[in-house]
Protein backbone atom coordinates (compact mmCIF):
# COMPACT_ATOMS: atom_id res chain seq x y z
CA UNK A 1 0.00 0.00 0.00
CA UNK A 2 1.37 3.56 -0.77
CA UNK A 3 2.17 5.89 1.89
CA UNK A 4 0.03 8.20 0.35
CA UNK A 5 -3.20 6.16 0.34
CA UNK A 6 -4.20 6.08 4.07
CA UNK A 7 -3.61 10.02 4.51
CA UNK A 8 -7.72 11.15 4.32
CA UNK A 9 -8.04 8.22 7.14
CA UNK A 10 -5.91 9.99 8.75
CA UNK A 11 -7.26 13.23 8.53
CA UNK A 12 -10.39 12.19 9.01
CA UNK A 13 -9.89 10.33 12.69
CA UNK A 14 -9.86 6.99 11.43
CA UNK A 15 -6.58 5.93 12.09
CA UNK A 16 -3.48 6.98 13.75
CA UNK A 17 -0.71 8.55 11.93
CA UNK A 18 1.69 6.87 13.52
CA UNK A 19 3.07 3.34 13.10
CA UNK A 20 2.35 1.41 16.38
CA UNK A 21 6.80 0.85 16.69
CA UNK A 22 6.79 4.64 16.57
CA UNK A 23 4.00 5.55 18.80
CA UNK A 24 6.12 4.68 21.69
CA UNK A 25 8.55 5.86 24.53
CA UNK A 26 11.16 8.31 21.94
CA UNK A 27 8.69 10.37 20.03
CA UNK A 28 6.37 13.21 20.96
CA UNK A 29 3.29 13.91 19.97
CA UNK A 30 1.75 12.94 16.33
CA UNK A 31 2.61 14.19 13.05
CA UNK A 32 -0.53 15.74 12.58
CA UNK A 33 -0.50 17.61 15.61
CA UNK A 34 2.74 18.65 14.34
CA UNK A 35 2.02 19.94 11.25
CA UNK A 36 -1.18 22.00 13.08
CA UNK A 37 1.35 23.38 15.28
CA UNK A 38 3.92 24.33 12.48
CA UNK A 39 0.60 26.07 10.55
CA UNK A 40 -0.47 28.07 13.46
CA UNK A 41 3.08 29.19 14.65
CA UNK A 42 3.88 30.33 10.91
CA UNK A 43 0.10 32.38 11.19
CA UNK A 44 -1.95 29.89 8.79
CA UNK A 45 -5.15 28.80 9.98
CA UNK A 46 -4.66 24.61 9.56
CA UNK A 47 -7.58 23.75 7.32
CA UNK A 48 -8.02 20.48 6.21
CA UNK A 49 -6.71 21.56 2.60
CA UNK A 50 -3.66 23.13 4.33
CA UNK A 51 -2.97 19.64 6.53
CA UNK A 52 -3.24 17.79 3.29
CA UNK A 53 -0.88 19.41 1.15
CA UNK A 54 1.06 20.45 4.03
CA UNK A 55 1.36 16.12 4.87
CA UNK A 56 2.57 14.99 1.50
CA UNK A 57 4.56 18.34 1.08
CA UNK A 58 7.03 17.50 4.43
CA UNK A 59 5.68 14.07 4.93
CA UNK A 60 8.87 13.06 3.46
CA UNK A 61 11.95 14.83 4.18
CA UNK A 62 13.56 17.57 2.42
CA UNK A 63 12.40 17.49 -1.50
CA UNK A 64 12.19 20.68 -4.20
CA UNK A 65 8.57 20.15 -6.13
CA UNK A 66 6.26 21.94 -8.66
CA UNK A 67 2.41 22.73 -8.11
CA UNK A 68 2.09 20.01 -11.09
CA UNK A 69 4.25 17.17 -9.23
CA UNK A 70 2.50 17.87 -5.52
CA UNK A 71 -0.99 17.71 -7.54
CA UNK A 72 -0.47 14.76 -9.22
CA UNK A 73 0.82 12.79 -5.29
CA UNK A 74 -2.27 14.87 -3.86
CA UNK A 75 -4.35 13.21 -6.84
CA UNK A 76 -2.90 9.72 -6.06
CA UNK A 77 -3.72 10.17 -2.36
CA UNK A 78 -7.24 10.95 -3.11
CA UNK A 79 -6.83 14.20 -1.75
CA UNK A 80 -9.56 16.37 -3.60
CA UNK A 81 -7.89 19.81 -4.38
CA UNK A 82 -7.56 21.82 -7.67
CA UNK A 83 -4.55 23.16 -9.15
CA UNK A 84 -5.15 25.91 -8.17
CA UNK A 85 -5.77 25.36 -4.13
CA UNK A 86 -2.28 23.71 -4.83
CA UNK A 87 -0.90 27.16 -6.28
CA UNK A 88 -2.62 29.04 -3.40
CA UNK A 89 -1.32 26.75 -0.79
CA UNK A 90 2.47 26.63 -2.06
CA UNK A 91 2.11 30.54 -2.07
CA UNK A 92 0.94 31.21 1.41
CA UNK A 93 2.98 27.81 2.70
CA UNK A 94 6.22 30.26 0.86
CA UNK A 95 4.99 33.94 2.39
CA UNK A 96 4.46 32.63 5.27
CA UNK A 97 8.67 30.51 5.71
CA UNK A 98 7.43 27.24 5.38
CA UNK A 99 8.63 26.72 2.10
CA UNK A 100 11.68 28.60 -0.55
CA UNK A 101 10.53 28.94 -4.03
CA UNK A 102 13.39 28.39 -6.57
CA UNK A 103 12.99 30.11 -10.20
CA UNK A 104 15.00 27.62 -12.07
CA UNK A 105 13.10 27.40 -15.45
CA UNK A 106 10.93 29.87 -16.98
CA UNK A 107 8.06 27.59 -17.46
CA UNK A 108 7.68 26.73 -13.84
CA UNK A 109 8.38 27.19 -10.06
CA UNK A 110 10.48 24.86 -7.67
CA UNK A 111 9.38 24.75 -3.68
CA UNK A 112 12.12 23.62 -1.48
CA UNK A 113 10.24 22.28 1.79
CA UNK A 114 13.82 23.17 3.48
CA UNK A 115 14.35 27.17 3.51
CA UNK A 116 16.89 27.70 5.02
CA UNK A 117 19.49 29.24 2.89
CA UNK A 118 21.20 26.84 0.79
CA UNK A 119 22.55 26.60 -2.59
CA UNK A 120 21.04 24.19 -5.51
CA UNK A 121 22.21 21.76 -8.69
CA UNK A 122 19.61 21.71 -10.98
CA UNK A 123 19.74 18.97 -13.37
CA UNK A 124 18.82 20.32 -16.66
CA UNK A 125 18.18 17.21 -18.58
CA UNK A 126 16.07 15.31 -16.06
CA UNK A 127 14.22 19.00 -14.59
CA UNK A 128 15.75 17.89 -11.07
CA UNK A 129 16.92 19.93 -8.09
CA UNK A 130 19.46 18.45 -5.70
CA UNK A 131 20.90 20.72 -2.56
CA UNK A 132 24.56 21.17 -3.19
CA UNK A 133 26.91 19.76 -0.10
CA UNK A 134 27.86 22.96 1.79
CA UNK A 135 31.30 23.34 0.66
CA UNK A 136 31.98 27.12 1.48
CA UNK A 137 30.58 28.63 -1.40
CA UNK A 138 31.11 32.80 -0.85
CA UNK A 139 29.92 35.31 -3.38
CA UNK A 140 32.48 38.68 -3.51
CA UNK A 141 31.81 41.86 -4.78
CA UNK A 142 28.13 42.29 -4.73
CA UNK A 143 26.74 45.18 -5.98
CA UNK A 144 25.20 48.00 -3.84
CA UNK A 145 21.63 47.65 -3.71
CA UNK A 146 19.21 50.32 -4.87
CA UNK A 147 18.63 53.71 -2.34
CA UNK A 148 15.72 52.04 -0.30
CA UNK A 149 16.57 48.17 -0.73
CA UNK A 150 18.74 45.76 0.94
CA UNK A 151 20.33 42.48 -0.33
CA UNK A 152 17.70 39.46 1.34
CA UNK A 153 19.66 36.71 -0.08
CA UNK A 154 22.23 35.11 -2.47
CA UNK A 155 21.16 31.91 -4.29
CA UNK A 156 23.80 29.73 -6.21
CA UNK A 157 22.59 27.21 -8.67
CA UNK A 158 25.03 25.32 -10.85
CA UNK A 159 22.80 24.22 -14.22
CA UNK A 160 24.18 20.56 -14.95
CA UNK A 161 23.44 18.14 -18.09
CA UNK A 162 25.15 15.17 -19.10
CA UNK A 163 27.85 15.37 -20.96
CA UNK A 164 27.91 14.46 -24.38
CA UNK A 165 24.09 16.11 -24.50
CA UNK A 166 23.68 17.69 -27.68
CA UNK A 167 20.85 20.19 -26.15
CA UNK A 168 21.26 23.16 -27.93
CA UNK A 169 21.85 26.59 -25.68
CA UNK A 170 18.85 29.48 -26.63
Amino acid sequence: MSDLVPLQAVLNGRISPLPAEASGAGRRGCPLSDLRDRLRRAGLRPTRQRLSLGWLLFGRGDRHLTAEMLYDEAMRAKVPVSLATVYNTLHQFTEAGLLRQLALDGSKAYFDTNPSEHHHFYLEDEGQVIDMPDCGITVDALPEAPEGMEIAGVEVIVRLRRRGSNRRQG
